[in-house]
């Protein structure tokens, strides 16, 4: 088809067209193999170390502890770092929050944001092979500005909520695929055209990472 009898907003439904027809696994694309691992044989605590290798990996740190633990464990982090004013969003779970800290909602005002220490959330899932952590605009995690505009970021992860690779990954968010959905992996970082790193650009400088085991 000539260019000039294209026009745009027939061009954008074919390409959404055969997106959906590729994505599909009811009407399988000519010449598309789905061959990836898409589920894994690993057991659980080799799911486990592999994501805290991947995190560490992204000069994030990473912290094993109990539920029983969780509070002391957010106490000492927090302190480690020298974080005293530290967001958090609606529904986090009250009862782990440490005394000696300024915690305060968030109301989605920038300010309060821009100013604060860090951010404390839970999160949805991890992805073991990518050490990738997964946000939604859900309770305990609030919205994306409250993750992206602090320079902190501690995030617990549920180690019930590990998946070892991102089709596991995607499979289990079907559920809640509709919400508002964040992949990141460590702090944030990018590099110029020469390629000079620079950390805090998108997001955090600095990301901690607690692992929370089963009871």
């Amino acid at each position: 088809m000539p260019k000039s009898d294209i026009h745009p907003g027939s061009a954008r439904a074919e390409i959404l067209r055969r997106i959906r027809a590729a994505s599909s696994p009811a009407s399988e694309a000519p010449g598309i193999r789905r061959q990836y691992r898409q589920t894994s044989n690993l057991p659980s605590e080799a799911i486990l170390h592999l994501f805290e290798e991947r995190v560490r990996d992204y000069d994030a740190g990473i912290f094993r502890t109990t539920p029983n633990d969780l509070r002391t464990r957010i106490e000492e982090i927090l302190a480690s770092r020298s974080r005293r004013r530290i967001a958090i969003p609606g529904g986090f779970p009250a009862g782990d929050l440490p005394a000696g800290f300024d915690f305060f909602a968030d109301v989605g005002r920038i300010s309060d944001l821009d100013a604060c220490d860090g951010v404390l959330t839970t999160a949805t899932l991890a992805i073991a092979e990518t050490g990738s952590i997964v946000l939604q605009n859900a309770p305990g995690q609030g919205g994306r500005a409250l993750t992206l505009v602090p320079d902190y970021h501690l995030c617990l992860v549920r180690a019930s909520s590990v998946v070892h690779t991102v089709p596991e990954a995607f499979a289990r968010l079907q559920p809640t695929a509709t919400l508002p959905t964040t992949f990141f992996s460590g702090p944030s970082a990018t590099a110029d055209i020469e390629m000079t790193r620079i950390k805090g650009v998108h997001g955090p400088r600095f990301v901690d990472v607690i692992l929370v085991l089963e009871s």
